[in-house]
């Protein structure tokens, strides 16, 4: 038989809900120290293996069945049946952005759940390699990496940290590959612009900012965060004139490097005797103009700054677009405004990850929410390396792309309903 065949002979004939339910509770059943609550977990376990045997006896390939029944719904199985009909493999490499993708704020009280914790394990375990893959500091990551999935995982090595989106990879257990600084590969003129932004943020901040915000601990972006007493309006007044505020900033720190405060950068000798001078304010509008062309929430925030430069970004002298454009500016409405290298981004960080892991040729599941996960999502794409999974909130840019390659669209605080799906692919991935 067909396996679409078979697949509705195991949803229509077994009561598979049931099934999942036995499932689910032995999985994430808690460590009670209760001789009745044991009994219960041992007599759930007996009958879920029964259910599963019935399975097991009704089909060739009954254990793939059984598994696959045991923990994918009818939709998530046969969307798996349609990704192993067009890929023709299995997942071979998980890449886990963290916030608003694996947890979320306004679906799982900010932490992953545990379902999600427990399928992440089951991959590890069927020896497939994690990427968390995440804006977040490498200490954070670290923590609740530990706390979640365990330290025998996070220091197996078969799990690396992708941090500070693409700056840095931790692969706990690979010796002199565990930590690699991918900053320190930059040219020291970039590094100086980052340093001289770093240094002065927060002190030359108005004050409205200086009690609003305070600076995430990265080791080399910079990223400026509402504080936590501050309210979710207030948090995007906040962020908004953080944006503002670090742009100026690092056009003063780009035109100081360039030494264009005096001069615009250019060939052309207007006055005869050489450049033109300009003054600070020019060298600011015309990185606004830059990173408002380049984005239009940027643009939108500026305009609402009344911070907007009423010039063309095609203005933009040649020297000063050039080293912008390896600079990201971020904004992410009330939660963060941040500067970074566009040379070290998720996509750079993952390869770095993928070499250390001797990943050699990645299909991978790539997970993501923003702007930088839809980079890794394009290039994995690209490349014919992987699928994309997005959750109904993310940004319109990634909903887009994920929509328009595999729909893998979820509900938030629903990660685990991809990784299930994903793991019955894997599963019947190996029917012949």
């Amino acid at each position: 038989m067909e396996r679409y065949d078979l697949v509705y002979q195991l949803y229509d004939e077994y009561d598979t809900e049931t099934l999942r339910e036995y499932q689910a509770f032995v999985d994430v059943f808690p460590a009670i120290d209760s001789r009745v609550a044991l009994e219960h977990w041992q007599g759930a376990t007996e009958e879920l293996e029964e259910r599963k045997d019935e399975i097991r006896s009704g089909f060739a390939a009954g254990e793939t069945f059984a598994e696959v029944a045991s923990r994918a719904n009818r939709d998530q199985a046969f969307t798996a049946l349609d990704l192993e009909a067009k890929y023709g493999r299995a997942v071979n490499v998980l890449v886990l952005d963290v916030d608003e993708t694996l947890r979320s704020a306004g679906g799982t009280d900010n932490e992953i759940p545990r379902d999600t914790l427990h399928v992440l394990t089951e991959f590890h375990e069927a020896g497939v390699p994690i990427v968390i893959c995440t804006g977040q500091t490498l200490e954070n990551v670290k923590g609740f990496a530990i706390q979640g999935l365990g330290s025998e995982i996070v220091h197996s090595g078969d799990l690396s940290i992708v941090y500070e989106a693409g700056t840095g990879v931790f692969t706990p257990g690979h010796g002199a590959q565990t930590k690699q600084l991918l900053y320190e590969d930059l040219e020291e003129a970039i590094r100086n612009v980052f340093d001289d932004v770093r240094s002065r943020v927060l002190p030359e901040a108005p004050e409205d900012l200086r009690r609003g915000c305070h600076l995430q601990g990265n080791e080399f972006n910079v990223t400026m965060k509402p504080n936590y007493e501050t309210g979710s309006t207030k948090a995007r007044e906040t962020i908004d004139a953080a944006l503002v505020y670090l742009i100026d900033l690092l056009a003063d720190a780009v035109g100081v490097a360039l030494e264009l405060n005096g001069t615009d950068g250019s060939d052309d000798r207007e006055d005869g005797t050489g450049s033109r001078e300009i003054d600070d304010e020019t060298v600011v509008d015309w990185t606004r103009a830059f990173y408002a062309d380049q984005d239009p929430e940027i643009r939108a925030v500026l305009e609402g700054e009344g911070a907007y430069p009423d010039l063309d970004s095609e203005a933009v002298p040649g020297a000063l677009s050039d080293v912008l454009e390896r600079i990201d500016v971020a904004y992410y409405e009330a939660d963060a405004a941040e500067i970074g290298s566009l040379e070290l981004n998720k996509v750079v960080g993952v390869e770095r990850a993928f070499d250390v892991l001797d990943v050699d040729d990645p299909f991978a599941l790539v997970m993501g929410d923003s702007k930088s996960d839809l980079r890794v999502m394009k290039w994995v794409d690209e490349i014919d390396a992987g699928i994309a999974a997005a959750p109904e909130h993310a940004s319109q840019d990634t909903l887009e792309h994920v929509l328009r390659t595999d729909e893998l669209v979820f509900d938030r605080g629903k990660s685990v309903d991809v990784l299930r799906t994903v793991f019955a692919l894997n599963r019947l991935a190996r029917l012949e």
